[in-house]
C-alpha cells in the first residue's frame, strides 16, 4: 500500500477540526470519550503510513484535560471499549455533509472500498479482487454509497462484505464480535440497496444511482432500483445479450406430439440477441466531452442506443422486458466498457456520458480512503468494527 503524504495541519486547520468535532459531542455518553474522539480524528489525518491506535497515539498532542500516563491504553480503551454507537456518529455526519452538498441533482454512486490485508482475522478477509491493488488479494471488501451533486462529493456510508467462508464458520464469527442480527447471506448489490434505503430514509434528496460493473450485472439490484423509482446507469460485461430491435415471440401451443409447450419461443426467421462485444464491433461511436479536465477537456467515444434484454431468451425468460439504453464506451486506449440505463428516451448521449462519468471523483478518492487505512473501518450500520481499527 502507497503511502499517503498528508502536511502538517496549522493551528486555523486544527481550530477549525475542533470545531467540526464539537458536532458530534451529542453523540457521546461524557466529554472526555469526545475528546478522545477528537484525538483519533487528528491522528487519522496527520502524516503517517500506519493508522492503527499504537503509532497514531504517539503522533498527536494531546490536548489539556486528556494528561494520560499511557495515552495508548487510552485511545485503545475509546475505540474498543466506550460505550459509543458508531451508527449515531454516521447519522450526524451524513446530516453535516447534507447542509454542504445536499441537492435534488444529487447522485448516489457505489463501488467496493477494499482493505488490503496480511492475516486472517479481520472481519470478511478472504483472498478477494482488491481494487486498491488491482487483483486478486487477501483483503477486506466492503459496499460503500457516496453522494456526487453539483456542490461536491462526500461518503455516506459503507458495510463490510461478509463471504460465504464467514457465514459458513460460527466460531470464527464468534470470536471476531460480528452480532447475530449481521450474520445474514447478503450479496453485495443486496447490501448496495440496504445502505441507499437507509441514506434516503434520512432525507438526502437525489433521482439518480450510478454504478461499476460489479454491481450493475445484478438483475436483482437493478430491479430494486426500479422498485424505488431510480433512474440509473450502472455498468455491464460484453458478456450481457440483447436484441436491437423488438422481438416477436410465438405463443405456447400444444405440440404434434408429447408434453405441450408452457413457454414462449422466439419466432422463427427472428433476429437472434448478440453479446455486447458483437453489437459493439457493429456500432459506430462519436466523440463526446464530459468535462474540463487539468489537461484540457476530457472525451472519448461513445455510443447510445436502446436495448431489449435477452438474458434467458431461449426459454422465453426475458418475454416483455421493457427496452433499456446502452451506452458503449471507446476509452482512448481502445478498451470498450458499457453501461445499461433507465433513463426517459429522450435522454441525449452527452447527459448520459455526464451521469455515467459522475463516478470520477469517487473512482478519485477511493485510493485516498483506503490509503488512509481505517478512516472508514466502522461502516454505518454494519458490524461493530470499532476494534478492528485498533
Amino acid at each position: 500500500m502507497s503511502k499517503t503524504y498528508t502536511p502538517e495541519l496549522p493551528p486555523d486547520v486544527l481550530q477549525r477540526l475542533d470545531a467540526y468535532a464539537a458536532r458530534f459531542r451529542p453523540d457521546f455518553a461524557r466529554a472526555r470519550q469526545a475528546a478522545w474522539a477528537h484525538v483519533y480524528l487528528h491522528g487519522l489525518l496527520i502524516d503517517g503510513e500506519r493508522k492503527s491506535i499504537e503509532p497514531l497515539s504517539r503522533r498527536v498532542a494531546l490536548p489539556a484535560g486528556l494528561d494520560v500516563a499511557d495515552p495508548e491504553q487510552a485511545l485503545q480503551q475509546f475505540v474498543n471499549q466506550a460505550a459509543w454507537d458508531e451508527r449515531d456518529v454516521w447519522r450526524r455526519h451524513r446530516a453535516v455533509m447534507a447542509e454542504a452538498f445536499a441537492s435534488p441533482r444529487g447522485i448516489f454512486v457505489f463501488d467496493d472500498t477494499s482493505f488490503p490485508e496480511q492475516g486472517k482475522h479481520s472481519v470478511g478477509v478472504q483472498r478477494q479482487y482488491c481494487g486498491a491493488l488491482g487483483k486478486r488479494a487477501n483483503c477486506q471488501v466492503a459496499p460503500s454509497v457516496r453522494y456526487v451533486s453539483p456542490e461536491g462529493h462526500c461518503p455516506l456510508a459503507m458495510r463490510l462484505y461478509l463471504p460465504g467462508r464467514w457465514l459458513g464458520d460460527e466460531e470464527r464469527l464468534d470470536e471476531a464480535g460480528v452480532p447475530e442480527p449481521e450474520r445474514r447471506p447478503l450479496s453485495k448489490g443486496q447490501i448496495a440497496l440496504e445502505l441507499l434505503d437507509r441514506v434516503r430514509a434520512e432525507g438526502l434528496p437525489g433521482r439518480f444511482v450510478v454504478a461499476d460493473a460489479g454491481y450493475g450485472v445484478s438483475g436483482d439490484f437493478r430491479d430494486g432500483l426500479e422498485q424505488r423509482r431510480l433512474r440509473y446507469i450502472v455498468g455491464v460485461t460484453d458478456e450481457l445479450v440483447g436484441f436491437t430491435a423488438p422481438p416477436s415471440w410465438e405463443e405456447p401451443k400444444a405440440g404434434t406430439g408429447g408434453r405441450p409447450r408452457k413457454r414462449h419461443r422466439l419466432a422463427e426467421g427472428a433476429p437472434r440477441p448478440m453479446n455486447l462485444k458483437e453489437l459493439a464491433a457493429r456500432t459506430p461511436r462519436h466523440k463526446g466531452t464530459w468535462r474540463e479536465g487539468t489537461k484540457g477537456k476530457l472525451s472519448g467515444r461513445f455510443a447510445w442506443l436502446r436495448v431489449w434484454p435477452a438474458s434467458g431468451w431461449a426459454t422465453g425468460e426475458c418475454v416483455g422486458a421493457e427496452p433499456v439504453r446502452l451506452l458503449i464506451e471507446e476509452q482512448a486506449d481502445g478498451k470498450i466498457k458499457y453501461a445499461v440505463s433507465n433513463l426517459p428516451p429522450r435522454t441525449s448521449r452527452i447527459k448520459a456520458v455526464r451521469l455515467w462519468k459522475s463516478r470520477w471523483p469517487v473512482e478519485t478518492c477511493q485510493a485516498d480512503c483506503t490509503s488512509s487505512d481505517r478512516w472508514c473501518s466502522t461502516p454505518g450500520g454494519g458490524y461493530d468494527q470499532r476494534r478492528r481499527a485498533a
